[in-house]
């Protein structure tokens, strides 16, 4: 177990009380998206516990099993695979990935509301690692314009090996100027997921992550320009107009979180079959609506480096690209 290295769990907690780190409060202050630099391998040595691959899709409610299997045909070198699915056809997308992992990897747990669905999958061994696994959902409303796809989040927390995980799948309200309600419902999910537990898992996790359709879009640039700056690989330049990152540094969404840096194009929205920016009457500001964010509790002594973070351009049956991460987990030692 543990592909970045041995697998050190579960005398970790007892290594951290050790140590003696200083818990990290964070409290009021407004400290926004932490954007960070890819590490391309992960240098964990033996402090390594446990590797992560998260995956978030808007599949536009079209089935492929070739685009499917694309997801996680390259190399596996993860203990746990996430899979957050929006817009997600009525037919079996689980048994696809299922058959497409089975040589290496099992099916540990799944949520779904209509066409949101998280999908949780594990190396052979990890069964008797789970020590504890809840899942919940939260609707925000709204159809997304078609029946059944619904609006809202999924999510699962997991304590694997004393390692507490909180994972939420989300898709938040379209178009460029709801940017208000994407912020209220982003913080009604926040406040509503695991409520019914009586216990506050979301905010007792060593980790938590985000992933999702977001839906915040590039603003104070039009679609031209925009699409000229991205076939330059000059997308850098657009960051400053990005909703998310605007929202996060005045407080509003996601304080505290990390991100890869954005050096992937846009991930929306493209024709369907191609990976060409929307040819209809609209023309779509392209714009990173999918995204994964993760936040760590550095007073649980965990730590995370991001190995990975990129779109998958050559899925190409929805008007989404799918984007993926790899985290690999680590205790900090007492020098960090």
């Amino acid at each position: 177990m543990g592909n970045c290295s041995s697998f050190t769990l579960p005398t970790w907690r007892s290594q951290l009380q050790r140590n003696s780190l200083v818990s990290i409060d964070e409290g009021g202050t407004h400290d926004g998206i932490k954007t960070i630099p890819i590490q391309k391998a992960c240098e964990f040595t033996t402090n390594s516990v446990l590797c992560v691959c998260i995956i978030t899709w808007n599949m536009n409610g079209k089935m492929s099993v070739e685009d499917i299997t694309k997801l996680v045909r390259s190399s596996r070198k993860f203990d746990l695979l996430v899979v957050g699915l929006q817009e997600a056809p009525k037919c079996d997308v689980s048994q696809v990935l299922q058959e497409t992992m089975a040589d290496t990897h099992i099916l540990l747990g799944q949520k779904s509301m209509q066409s949101l669905q998280m999908l949780l999958f594990g190396s052979k061994s990890s069964k008797k690692y789970i020590i504890e696994m809840k899942v919940d959902k939260h609707a925000v409303g709204g159809l997304g314009g078609m029946i059944g796809r619904k609006k809202g989040a999924v999510a699962m927390y997991i304590n694997f090996s004393g390692i507490r995980m909180v994972f939420v799948s989300c898709h938040l309200a379209a178009h460029e100027h709801k940017v208000e309600k994407r912020n209220s419902e982003f913080q009604r999910i926040s406040q509503s997921l695991f409520s019914k537990y009586g216990i506050p898992y979301a905010q007792s996790a060593d980790i938590t992550v985000w992933l999702g359709d977001l839906n915040y879009r590039l603003e104070g640039i039009s679609s031209i320009p925009a699409r000229k700056m991205i076939e330059e690989n000059r997308q850098s330049k657009l960051r400053g107009k990005d909703q998310l990152l605007q929202e996060a540094e005045k407080g509003e969404v996601f304080n505290g979180y990390y991100e890869g840096t954005l050096t992937f194009k846009p991930t929306y929205k493209y024709d369907v079959g191609s990976s060409i920016y929307d040819t209809s009457h609209k023309i779509r500001v392209p714009s990173w609506t999918d995204r994964i964010l993760f936040k760590v509790d550095h007073s649980s002594g965990m730590d995370a480096v991001l190995s990975s973070y990129e779109s998958l351009d050559c899925v190409r049956s929805s008007d989404h690209k799918p984007v993926k991460a790899h985290l690999c987990l680590k205790v900090r030692s007492g020098d960090d």
